[in-house]
């Protein structure tokens, strides 16, 4: 990895000095080294505060602006699993809750998730205290099974509370901390958003996202540790935030123990265990599972939401290119529509090839309904929050109709109709040579196109033909051959296709893993590819070309 791309936190490791003006960094690691905790091997039980852990807490603590306030108020924390993440920032909670760093009548908020994940750092804080009797008679601590979690520091009416992204809105809340756990798997942005708002109220109020890496690259937690790798990479400027970002780059060889000690900093002080880490290593090399798991919670590497994809998703976006339409009217053209039964993405593909292979633009459309409404409760207005179909699919459906990059039709299904008009218009438009549909879900809008006096024609999503489809996009994706413009939409279906594989290696179909993830673009940019192709000669669906165990995935 280049020093000049590279996010890695040097300064944990360079010795260089720390800003401490007002000793509040020697304050709060004092504090700490003075707990204890449950597991720990250090005589008395003290809390085991470890250099790099050390240096974390002094550079959160120790910079000030002049009047006392800290410069960092928010930390992006990515830490491999096992790299005790959880008893620090149990341990970061406490320094707010009864620590110096508290406020009277403070509150302190364990976020996950869900109650079980919130749970966990709470469980931590409360051995912390119940390992020493003067805490345990100064600190409250509700911990009854389905109920409520909460410690209460009596003196100061401090609290320490647990909230979780399935236990509703939490818009009251005004928390002086907030540790945000795992944000990678949250459904929504609801809590995000209501805990980022109350930390706004407090001028001195401090975020801490600690978290493994994900999945998919249209989620909440890409977003926020991409913005935090600016921060980094000195690309965005703002002192406020305090990148910690051990994670591998997922060029490096997975193999290297170098680059896992590079990226698990608690390694060499015995945590997670190396013998273990060799054992998933070993598995890793038989299961293609194992390696993905191996990367994303143990080497930190941000995986593509699909888990068997067409094409990695970095040779995807070298197809970035786009093409202007206009330079490409009077060009030869082929559509693809592939329309959804009712509730889920619709969209027109256009294909022309050119010099460098093949240019595609996408048109998508879907139903207003589905974008506004969460779910049980009815239509609700825009911007009253996230919709059902972003919650469960993590994309953000409404930003991308405000792009216009999707055409919301009015109600609660697709109105065909729009998709109609658009078709025509881009017949007027375009020089469209044919219009491709799979006539299972056509029969609202093909015949329609008929009559029209249009070029409509029927492509059958069946392996017969789908199969020659995903073969020729996969090779022109690999061949750096297909120029999709970086339309993210298109990318979000693409990052969804799971491919299911015969014996010999080819792709014999594409799936979903999910109901709410939309792969309908990749489908029919496939269609798109293959009539463009069959029809300029560079596609062979001859069907003795094929055998039947082909066909077996």
């Amino acid at each position: 990895m280049s020093k000049a791309s590279s996010t890695f936190p040097e300064w944990i490791y360079d010795g260089s000095e720390i800003p401490d003006p007002f000793g509040y960094g020697d304050r709060a690691v004092t504090f700490l080294r003075a707990l204890r905790h449950p597991k720990s091997i250090l005589p008395n039980r003290a809390f085991q505060l470890d250099p790099w852990q050390e240096r974390i807490v002094r550079r959160i603590y120790g910079p000030r602006h002049e009047d006392g306030t800290r410069i960092i108020n928010t930390v992006a924390l990515m830490l491999p699993r096992g790299n005790r993440k959880t008893s620090l920032a149990a341990a970061l909670a406490l320094l707010h809750t009864i620590g110096p760093e508290r406020k009277p009548g403070g509150e302190a908020l364990f976020a996950a998730a869900d109650r079980k994940q919130a749970s966990i750092g709470f469980r931590e804080a409360a051995g912390i205290i119940r390992e020493d009797k003067r805490l345990v008679a100064e600190v409250g601590i509700h911990d009854a099974f389905n109920a409520p979690k909460r410690l209460i520091y009596r003196k100061a009416n401090c609290v320490l509370d647990v909230i979780s992204s399935d236990g509703g809105r939490q818009h009251g809340a005004t928390p002086a901390f907030v540790l945000a756990d795992e944000i990678h798997i949250w459904k929504g942005r609801d809590l995000w958003e209501a805990l980022t708002t109350g930390l706004e109220k407090i001028d001195d109020s401090l975020l801490v996202v600690a978290s493994t890496a994900g999945r998919g690259q249209d989620t909440l937690a890409f977003d926020f540790f991409e913005d935090a790798r600016n921060v980094a990479r000195g690309i965005v400027d703002d002192d406020s935030i305090l990148p910690i970002l051990f994670e591998a780059d997922r060029r490096e060889d997975w193999r290297d123990e170098e680059m896992w000690h590079r990226v698990n900093p608690g390694l060499q002080h015995g945590y997670p265990s190396l013998a273990g880490f060799r054992r998933h290593a070993k598995r890793a090399q038989r299961s293609v599972g194992d390696r993905q798991s191996l990367k994303q919670l143990k080497l930190n590497i941000w995986l593509d939401a699909s888990t068997e994809p067409l094409v990695d998703m970095e040779i995807y976006d070298q197809g970035a290119k786009e093409y202007d339409i206009e330079d490409l009217r009077d060009q030869p053209c082929w559509l693809a529509v592939d329309l959804s039964s009712t509730v889920d993405l619709s969209v027109i593909v256009a294909c022309w090839r050119v010099a460098e292979g093949y240019a595609v633009k996408a048109w998508f459309f879907c139903p207003q309904d589905t974008i506004d409404s969460k779910g049980d409760d009815g239509p609700l207005e825009a911007e009253d929050g996230v919709s059902k179909r972003a919650e469960q699919s993590g994309a953000p459906y409404q930003q991308w109709m405000e792009d216009d990059l999707i055409t919301a039709t009015a109600g609660s299904v697709i109105d065909y109709a729009e998709i109609e008009s658009k078709i025509i218009e881009l017949c007027e438009e375009l020089n469209v040579q044919e219009i491709a549909f799979d006539p299972h879900m056509a029969r609202q809008v093909q015949p329609k196109i008929l009559d029209a006096g249009l070029p409509a024609v029927d492509f059958r999503q069946v392996p017969s033909l789908m199969m020659p489809a995903a073969m020729e996009l996969e090779r022109a994706l690999l061949g750096g051959e297909f120029h999709h413009g970086g339309n993210p939409v298109l990318r979000h279906c693409f990052a969804n296709v799971v491919v299911k594989r015969n014996d010999h290696g080819h792709v014999v179909k594409f799936t979903k893993p999910k109901k709410w993830l939309s792969i309908d673009g990749a489908v029919a940019a496939a269609m798109a590819v293959s009539r463009a192709a069959a029809k300029e000669g560079g596609l062979t669906t001859n069907q003795t070309w094929f055998t039947e165990d082909m066909w077996t995935a």
